[in-house]
């Protein structure tokens, strides 16, 4: 009998269930956006939790309610944000707790993962290339814009850290500019769509690269911003080289790794990875050469569980010990 293995992920902005079974078909895959008011750019750590805990009941019931919670061998959870002991956020505080509880009643296998890694997890999901290999893999989301190497073992992911911005991250660029503009956060899915109708502004753009794989990008928020209210240039122009810009910052720290490090598989996850622009650039950049772009499906580039289900199938977990 094929037994069943739940992910739960409690980021910032989603409540995340998941199922996947033996053969990683996906059996459920649930979840609650948090809300956040008007004009707004992000919730508080308090009102994100306040959201879980009326979101999480839901999700259970239906959970109850179309499987068989008896077949579920595992259930394994995001603790916190990285693989480092003082990598600590309260959103995932929540999730371990009802993950915790809900093994002891099952009597299933309990798991932690960092949500880092579960959006790698979401990427090397059903990718025979990247299973059990070395690649580099780029987690750009509206809280985290790191790239990392990553070593998948057999018994975990072993992650090493190698740069990023030093500033807001990519996410937080593109919301931030979305809200000047006047859109609702999050953003990333309106200036999606408004770029595709839009043409690059051929003008110098101040990006920079440090050490081979960090940047920053907060200059970049006053550039654009500026772009804005000069009020010369269409609103769909300046959004489409706004990408334009992220994926030029991408595409050079791709070309050090392969250069400096021979990392030639490069996985790119996270929310941001699901813009149609910086998707279609990287592959037509690459394409042909010797560096291979991968990214999640679309649906699992924002945040989820299905990594999380994948990794408590296949890996050991961690012994972060943080519930005594």
């Amino acid at each position: 009998m094929s037994k069943y293995y739940l992910g739960i992920d409690t980021s910032a902005y989603t409540t995340s269930l998941s199922v996947i079974d033996d053969a990683n078909n996906i059996i459920l895959d649930l979840r609650t956006p948090l809300k956040v008011e008007k004009y707004k750019r992000g919730l508080r750590q308090q009102e994100a939790i306040f959201q879980h805990l009326n979101n999480f009941p839901n999700l259970i019931r239906e959970l109850s309610d179309k499987i068989d919670l008896g077949k579920i061998k595992t259930i394994s959870v995001s603790t916190r944000p990285r693989n480092l002991l003082d990598s600590y956020m309260p959103v995932f505080k929540f999730g371990q707790n009802q993950a915790y509880i809900l093994s002891k009643i099952l009597k299933t296998e309990y798991k932690e993962f960092s949500h880092q890694e579960g959006h790698i997890g979401s990427g090397i999901f059903n990718n025979e290339v990247l299973k059990e290999g070395r690649f580099a893999s780029f987690h750009i989301s509206g809280g985290t814009t790191e790239v990392v190497e990553v070593n998948d073992f057999m018994d975990n992911l072993f992650i090493d850290i190698l740069g990023g911005t030093l500033d807001i991250s990519f996410g937080q660029l593109i919301d931030r500019i979305g809200v000047y503009f006047g859109y609702q956060f999050p953003c990333g899915n309106k200036l999606d769509g408004a770029a595709s109708k839009g043409r690059l502004i051929h003008r110098h753009i101040p990006i920079s690269i440090k050490d081979k794989y960090w940047t920053n990008v907060s200059g970049l928020e006053n550039y654009f911003k500026n772009l804005i209210d000069s009020k010369d240039y269409a609103k769909e122009d300046i959004i489409f080289t706004l990408f334009h810009a992220i994926s030029s910052i991408i595409e050079d720290i791709i070309y050090n790794l392969y250069n400096n490090k021979q990392i030639k598989n490069i996985l790119v996850t996270g929310g941001v990875a699901s813009n149609s622009y910086i998707r279609k650039h990287l592959l037509n950049t690459f394409s042909g050469s010797n560096v291979n772009i991968f990214y999640p499906a679309i649906e699992l580039c924002t945040d989820n569980s299905i990594g999380i289900s994948y990794l408590g199938k296949n890996k050991k977990g961690h012994l972060w010990q943080v519930i005594k």
